[in-house]
């Protein structure tokens, strides 16, 4: 198995692998009036000269498409004393196609990401894992926090 890093050609892969992902947690009306604006990032941030985003994908063995990818995003927040520069990597669609799992490509995605982040100097990443996703999580490092994490709509 090899993961390379996404590019801006990958997008339509990584839009199809991310609503395989969101339909695993929606549980309201489904619509696809994210595809293009988050197409429109992904071809944006992954072409960039000094990109923020990252994906690293595996293809089919077969061809014809990818079979998994992790993406992530170097976020800039203020320090603190665990971090004092403040930047942050954030891991976010980590996905595998429904016929592609169990074989360790999300593992090998997401391995790559943390390359990617600690190539570049970063010491904290965050992620949301479900629990279907914890194991592998939990095996690279990642644990729960304590963290009151909240959030809004607007």
């Amino acid at each position: 198995m090899k993961t390379r890093q996404a590019t801006p050609d990958d997008a339509d892969e990584l839009i199809l692998l991310r609503a395989v992902l969101l339909q695993t947690f929606d549980r309201g009306e489904w619509n696809d009036d994210w595809r293009q604006p988050a197409r429109k990032s992904l071809v944006s941030r992954l072409g960039a000269a000094e990109p923020s985003m990252a994906a690293f994908v595996v293809e089919r063995p077969e061809g014809g498409g990818l079979a998994a990818c992790a993406v992530g995003t170097i976020e800039e927040r203020l320090g603190n004393p665990h971090n004092p520069d403040g930047r942050v990597g954030y891991v976010f669609s980590v996905a595998t196609h429904p016929d592609m799992r169990r074989r360790g490509y999300s593992r090998a995605c997401v391995e790559a990401l943390l390359r990617w982040y600690r190539d570049r100097g970063i010491h904290a990443v965050h992620l949301m894992a479900s629990p279907d996703g914890e194991h592998l999580y939990t095996s690279l490092g990642f644990t729960r926090t304590a963290d009151p994490a909240m959030r809004a709509r607007l």
